[in-house]
């Protein structure tokens, strides 16, 4: 697949595709790209029903410029953290990012939230916050004050007494479990229906079939998700060391 900056004429095909409700997939398809960077093209730059192919170059372009005027002529490259390719970790970083929007996260919050997660030591402070995602402090604490409330980071204090941020594993098994007891309360919600219009009538069936239907999901969400919680915590396993006199 071709690699590279989009075009404003791929920006252009994007947006014909979107218009005509082709799934991202399908248009990635036709321009030869992968799915992610085409979905993260259109997320970034005002979703679904907000793209504008003109208004994206131009945004893509002040961004290259930035990039630019923030890395001058003479300053050093960091080296790489564990042999890792740069652009690909920042690649990768939007498309997480994206993914995160996608599923009704706000952007600056979907930003810190992969910082936190894609960081090996698992948690940063503000200062690391403002520096890895170039925005204010401000910015930073009211992503972190709306995380905080849904339960998605919390904060501890380190050695050093600063403040550190810390998306915690468990935040994804209380996830599912949110998420199942919502799945319980609307069938329970449909099967009140079943009472109001009629046992008997085709309404109450169809109520009654989707109540039966999302008490299963439920019951197999929270069942799976109790079974496979402790992966959340597993720690990768160390590598035997070598005993004296051996290659």
């Amino acid at each position: 697949m071709p690699g590279g900056r989009l075009t404003q004429q791929e920006r252009q095909q994007i947006a014909l595709g979107v218009a005509d409700g082709l799934a991202y997939a399908e248009i990635a398809r036709r321009l030869e790209r992968p799915t992610s960077t085409v979905t993260r093209e259109v997320m970034r730059n005002g979703g679904p029903t907000g793209y504008r192919a003109d208004l994206a170059h131009r945004a893509a372009e002040r961004r290259s410029h930035r990039r630019r005027q923030a890395a001058p002529r003479g300053t050093r490259t960091p080296e790489p953290v564990h042999g890792r390719d740069p652009e690909a970790v920042r690649e990768y970083e939007e498309t997480f990012t994206t993914v995160l929007m996608q599923t009704g996260a706000p952007k600056m919050m979907a930003r810190v939230l992969t910082c936190l997660y894609t960081s090996d030591t698992g948690s940063l402070t503000a200062a690391e916050l403002v520096q890895r995602l170039e925005v204010s402090p401000a910015s930073v604490s009211k992503a972190i004050s709306y995380l905080e409330n849904q339960g998605l980071v919390r904060r501890e204090r380190d050695d050093r007494r600063r403040e550190r941020y810390i998306a915690d594993d468990d935040v994804w098994y209380q996830s599912m479990i949110a998420s199942a007891r919502g799945t319980i309360q609307l069938a329970e919600t449909a099967r009140q229906g079943v009472g109001v219009l009629g046992r008997d009538t085709p309404a109450a069936v169809r109520l009654e079939n989707i109540a039966r239907f999302l008490d299963f999901v439920s019951e197999s969400l929270t069942r799976a998700a109790d079974q496979a919680r402790e992966v959340l915590h597993t720690k990768p396993e160390s590598k035997p060391m070598n005993s004296p006199g051996t290659d």
